[in-house]
């Protein structure tokens, strides 16, 4: 199920690179960071591919697709921004994030929000999805435009890169990246159980904290 549906991604990818060029890796790694987990480790390498035969710079290539996170970040950054920063301000506590937790990732993103997007853009799966959680904590709209750019670009230039290398057989990248995301899936999960685990606890140990302080309260 999983491999045809990566066959199909990848056909689409083609089709469309293929037809419009720069616009068309431009659009799809626009597409890939909307939130839409569209494989940027299908999109670049294939770009690649056709850098080696002439119809692509490489260089032009990267920017490209650089430009094309940035633009696709913008829509996920200002989601994040207006409906869901007011999504968990009204409705964060159903989901164990309470607003000492929002404005603890605001500090975070004010504080570190930089280093965050620029080494995020250089992992997989986790690229996809850090312009939500920066607009959700309305990092600085500058800020956060520079860091894309300047963490996107390696990425799209490596993947690129080893594409033209390998020439027509640049989809034999995609097993390796597959591998890696796993890894990194499974440490996003296991990171969310163990929020969800300490929530939880602390939740559960309210009612007892609130019953040992009422007999003092009785004395006084």
């Amino acid at each position: 199920m999983v491999d045809k549906l990566l066959t199909a991604l990848s056909a689409l990818i083609i089709s469309i690179i293929a037809g419009l060029g720069y616009g068309g890796v431009v659009a799809t790694m626009a597409i890939e960071s909307a939130c839409i987990p569209l494989p940027s480790e299908v999109i670049m390498p294939f770009a690649g591919f056709l850098v080696s035969t002439g119809r692509f710079s490489l260089q032009a290539v990267a920017i490209a697709g650089a430009v094309g996170c940035l633009l696709g970040s913008y829509v996920a950054y200002f989601i994040g921004a207006t409906g869901g920063r007011r999504a968990f301000e009204s409705y964060g506590r159903y989901v164990l994030v309470s607003s000492h937790e929002l404005e603890v990732a605001d500090r975070f993103f004010h504080r570190w929000g930089s280093a965050t997007v620029f080494v995020a853009r250089l992992l997989p799966v986790v690229r996809t999805f850090i312009a939500f959680p920066a607009g959700v904590s309305r990092m600085e709209l500058w800020r956060f435009s520079v860091y894309t750019l300047l963490g996107s670009y390696p990425w799209c230039l490596a993947l690129a890169y080893a594409g033209m290398k390998l020439g027509q057989h640049w989809h034999d990248l995609g097993p390796y990246f597959h591998r890696f995301d796993n890894v990194i899936v499974a440490a996003i999960v296991l990171a969310l159980a163990a929020f969800i685990y300490t929530k939880v606890r602390e939740r559960g140990r309210q009612p007892e904290s609130q019953d040992l302080a009422a007999p003092g309260s009785l004395r006084r």
